[in-house]
């Protein structure tokens, strides 16, 4: 997509959950594309079938083929299979699991060129925190980054729902710590509203370290489920920030509702995220 202004160049993909799951992944792709989108941001979640995506050398090369075929862009993948196997677990064959996820995950991604994977910003999410889960995420993180490094794939941070990693600048704490270009920020906008009164001022402290972002809408209490619009996050004050910083790759994350034509649906929230982008670069002139 061509930006407004400068004919500044603008990514704009769209989450495959924004789609049924009745559809297959080609499917979703194709529509997406058909109705305006850049490309398609594919999730390893938690369940076996989309774990299977990395794990499963079978089904790896039918989903890569499936996207190669139908000549479907997909730059970023949203890895949050990890709140399953986090980092920071106290069960050693959790940390494990997690290691190989993240592994296979880099492999996937050097294969489909994917630039960037989104990980969860927390250390567990099922388990009870503490000091050792904090020291465990640390530890794993740092060990995988070498692996990412390798295939010049950028691990990039959620910021979640909880307060360990909520904010950007919280994500920034990390990414100082291990100093490397292939670890970044993949900022949430709808999570740091939720966890900051001024989301733009967090998005300053990441400058020059933010990988992507996810455009999800939220309010107090509410982090998923929502149409643009609905909500209370400023797209706008968040997009002039993130373009002056030449932040160029962006998802629309929402979730099917289930009972909205897929284009019809898709297209409607597309335009809205569009016009948020016009309004930005309306009042940057």
């Amino acid at each position: 997509m061509e930006a407004m202004k400068n004919n500044r160049p603008i990514y704009i993909s769209l989450y495959e959950k924004a789609m049924p799951d009745t559809m297959s992944l080609g499917e979703k792709g194709a529509l997406a594309l058909k109705c305006g989108y850049n490309g398609l941001e594919i999730s390893v979640d938690e369940t076996d079938a989309r774990l299977a995506r990395v794990l499963d050398p079978e089904v790896k090369r039918s989903v890569l083929a499936e996207l190669r075929n139908g000549g479907i862009p997909v730059r970023t993948m949203c890895l949050s299979g990890q709140r399953r196997f986090p980092f920071g677990s106290r069960d050693q064959a959790v940390r494990e699991k997690s290691r190989e996820i993240i592994c296979r995950a880099v492999d996937f991604s050097w294969e489909a060129g994917i630039r960037v994977i989104q990980i969860p910003g927390y250390d567990v999410w099922y388990e009870e925190r503490g000091m050792d889960t904090k020291a465990y995420f640390e530890e794993e993180l740092s060990r995988v980054i070498p692996y990412a490094a390798s295939a010049g794939v950028i691990l990039a941070f959620e910021t979640m729902e909880n307060d360990f990693m909520n904010t950007a600048a919280k994500a920034m704490e990390y990414v100082n710590s291990i100093a490397s270009p292939y670890l970044q920020v993949y900022p949430d906008l709808g999570n740091i509203r939720n966890g900051t009164d001024d989301p733009v001022t967090d998005l300053k402290t990441a400058k020059g370290h933010i990988a992507a972002v996810h455009l999800k809408e939220t309010v107090e209490g509410v982090f998923r489920n929502m149409e643009y619009g609905q909500g209370r996050v400023d797209f706008v004050g968040c997009m002039k920030e993130l373009l002056s910083q030449n932040v160029g790759i962006y998802n629309c994350e929402f979730w099917y509702d289930g009972k909205t034509e897929p284009g019809e649906y898709i297209t409607r929230n597309l335009r809205y995220i569009e016009n948020c982008f016009r309004m930005a670069q309306e009042e940057d002139r």
